[in-house]
């Protein structure tokens, strides 16, 4: 069996089920098989689902800076499957919201992201996720051509909205933000570098020429 065999009939499967099992305990969690939701079990929900999305839109960014330093091409290959679950626990946490703590009151709703900004910022993260999702697919890329490329790159500002979201809602104790503003400064820094790297590699190409 190759490496590509082994990351398709091993690697995603074990891979699959671990990006399941944040959902997996909320789920036991809400029926009381398995730790405890505590006093507010909502505002639980919430911050699990969505500490749990950021997480994977940091996963997902982190693929290709971890690839080209280990040389692992094979990584690429997780790079789709994390990108969607952090789309999916995402969206659990904008459910979590819309059902369970705003009871699908739509003017309420939509007051909300109007007037709260971090609401408007989580909002606008959700929309782009979703964009990303729904043009994933091997036959999107191909219809979309160069813009696909473009529209993904998107998702360095799906970070970006994700922490400011996230800043902006705990207000006083900022330190879990931090951490992943710290997180998302690097995996910029380094696609900024290896942009620039690669700019100067083509115009070095152009002058050999």
């Amino acid at each position: 069996m190759n490496t590509l065999q082994q990351v398709r009939f091993i690697g995603k499967p074990l891979v699959f089920t671990a990006c399941l099992l944040p959902f997996g305990y909320a789920a036991l969690a809400a029926f009381g098989l398995a730790g405890d939701l505590g006093a507010n079990p909502v505002e639980a929900l919430l911050d699990h689902f969505g500490n749990w999305g950021l997480r994977f839109v940091m996963l997902a960014l982190a693929v290709t800076p971890l690839r080209k330093i280990s040389g692992w091409n094979w990584l690429s290959r997780f790079r789709r499957m994390l990108g969607l679950f952090a789309f999916f626990y995402v969206l659990l946490h904008f459910l979590t919201w819309f059902i369970l703590d705003q009871g699908m009151a739509l003017s309420a709703i939509l007051e909300d992201i109007v007037k709260r900004p971090f609401i408007t910022l989580g909002f606008a993260a959700l929309l782009l996720l979703t964009a990303l999702a729904a043009t994933s697919t091997a036959a999107a890329r191909r219809r979309l051509g160069r813009r696909w490329q473009q529209l993904h790159y998107s998702v360095y500002f799906v970070g970006v909205l994700g922490v400011w979201h996230y800043w902006w809602q705990v207000k006083a104790d900022v330190r879990e933000p931090l951490i992943y503003a710290a997180i998302l400064t690097a995996l910029l820094g380094y696609r900024l570098v290896e942009h620039r790297r690669q700019k100067t590699r083509r115009r070095a190409a152009a002058r050999n020429q």
